[in-house]
């Protein structure tokens, strides 16, 4: 088949801005992807594709009669009925069609055909909440995507830790300060962060006001994501204005050269760049599955298929210190029809994984489950291989994702947890190294990030050292990478990519 340049440019640019499914709650037509992943609308009383033979037995509130882990414990047991009865009639705040953009996404990735990118903050907060802090986080996702995209020739799927990411696991269930103990800070979605009992106390009406917050976030994200703002042209600039920071002649520059020289070359031929498919993204939400109440009183029956979805984000991940197998976080998201994720830390066995895989996708659905690998560099090495090998015996779909950030927090004498780039990046190799063996694929990268800068995780071309992280040490819970250091290790990702799909080094 003959190609003509026009055409060429054209399907460069489809990789670059995707189809701008998400967040359009429209009819879909109906079709069914190579991957069996419906990605319209089943029709009336057929079967969920990926219920499982124990699905009569599910329910949104089945969770209840399990250990529930990490839950905070409401003193007034009809104040907390009141805020989840509130929720139950409440909007949902994604709607079934885009869940399943997302899983069709997903399961490209899980057959070698895309990337993955999580990022946003470590837990959201209700002070903190401000249109600008959403619009910088989402500009540097973008930005991210924008050089992912041209280092690995796939698409990168987006998704942001926002609309939802309020609920953080704690160690203890309570904090002792000068002899007095009050319960832990939870995040805000549970109480507040300031050591009083008042601000303590956990309120189920928190709850409630996360919704809604949620909403505005999901509503400025719709407006970011398909009125113009993520314009390639724009985005392009963005990145320019990063690489002016780095050395003269760095890899950096020699990257941002060659995305210039692309955009330059579709409007030589005639590309109109300012059309809606170069100014409009597929942009996605996932958050933690933690707060059980919230999440189940979030949960509708999609009347066309008769599916249940968690309406509060299109994808939602389970922890490490609550996937017990028998556990009630495990037993929620069993029964939903969203795409999921599964923290693994080293602790985990190749045995444990292939039944938490069973358990959460039990009909082996790609895309429907991903596996977010938190170890540390050194222990990654050690034990992703036989966890791969695992999967990989028992023909099991899934999509790798690293979770680079998590492993790698230490405190300085100072006092100050924080990050530093350079672990960062280590696993990261590692993580590619390991598939690289295997002959598996790396599917995605998940952080803590902001678009703000920020002083919190130290190295990178930012400069920030133990003696620096006071200026700017913004974060209510764990360190984020600022936005030059994100972009950064965009960068540094891309090139690896790149190497892995055959294209030649820069």
């Amino acid at each position: 088949m003959k190609f003509s340049a026009r055409g060429a440019a054209l399907l460069m640019a489809s990789c670059l801005v995707g189809d701008s499914t998400a967040f359009v709650p429209a009819s879909f037509s109906a079709r069914t992807s190579a991957l069996s992943v419906s990605s319209a609308p089943i029709a009336n009383g057929s079967t969920s594709p990926s219920s499982d033979s124990n699905s009569n037995e599910w329910s949104p509130s089945s969770w209840k009669n399990r250990v529930a882990k990490q839950m905070p414990v409401y003193e007034d047991e009809a104040e907390l009925n009141a805020a989840v009865a509130q929720l139950d009639r409440v909007a949902p705040l994604v709607f079934a069609g885009e869940v399943r953009s997302l899983h069709e996404k997903l399961a490209r990735v899980s057959q070698g055909q895309g990337f993955v990118l999580m990022g946003g903050d470590c837990a959201e907060s209700f002070k903190e909440f401000h249109v600008n802090h959403i619009r910088d986080t989402f500009r540097v996702i973008m930005q991210m995507a924008l050089v992912m995209t041209f280092g690995s020739s796939m698409p990168v799927v987006k998704i942001g830790r926002m609309a939802g990411q309020f609920a953080k696991p704690r160690s203890e269930p309570n904090e002792v300060i000068d002899g007095v103990s009050l319960p832990s800070y939870r995040g805000d979605n549970v109480n507040g962060e300031e050591f009083t009992p008042e601000a303590r106390r956990n309120d189920p009406q928190r709850m409630v006001d996360a919704y809604y917050q949620s909403a505005q976030t999901l509503n400025i994200l719709r407006a970011f994501s398909t009125g113009g703002f993520a314009d390639i042209s724009r985005l392009h600039a963005w990145n320019l204005d990063f690489v002016e920071g780095t050395e003269e002649g760095s890899r950096y520059r020699l990257f941002a050269a060659k995305v210039d020289e692309s955009l330059r070359f579709m409007k030589a031929i005639g590309i109109d760049t300012s059309k809606p498919d170069f100014t409009s993204v597929d942009f996605y939400t996932a958050h933690e599955c933690l707060l059980l109440p919230y999440e189940q009183a979030l949960t509708r029956q999609d009347s066309l298929t008769g599916k249940w979805y968690d309406c509060s984000s299109h994808m939602l991940w389970v922890g490490e210190r609550t996937r017990d197998l028998d556990g009630a976080h495990l037993e929620f998201t069993r029964g939903i029809g969203n795409p999921l994720g599964v923290k693994i830390s080293d602790k985990c066995t190749p045995e444990e994984l292939i039944r938490i895989i069973e358990t959460m996708n039990p009909q082996n659905i790609p895309g429907k489950l991903s596996i977010i690998v938190r170890m540390g560099a050194e222990k990654l090495r050690k034990n992703l291989p036989g966890l791969i090998r695992a999967v990989q015996r028992e023909g099991k779909a899934v999509v790798w994702i690293s979770d680079p950030v998590h492993g790698n927090t230490r405190k300085t004498e100072t006092g100050f947890k924080t990050r530093d780039f350079d672990n960062i990046r280590a696993e990261l190799r590692a993580f590619f190294d390991v598939h690289d063996e295997m002959g598996s694929h790396p599917g995605g990268v998940h952080i803590e990030m902001t678009g703000e800068d920020v002083t919190e995780c130290t190295g990178g071309v930012s400069g920030v050292d133990d003696y620096t992280l006071k200026h700017r040490y913004n974060t209510a819970c764990d360190p984020r990478l600022n936005g030059s250091q994100a972009l950064e290790l965009a960068f540094l990702i891309a090139e690896r990519m790149r190497l892995r799909t055959g294209l030649p080094p820069l």
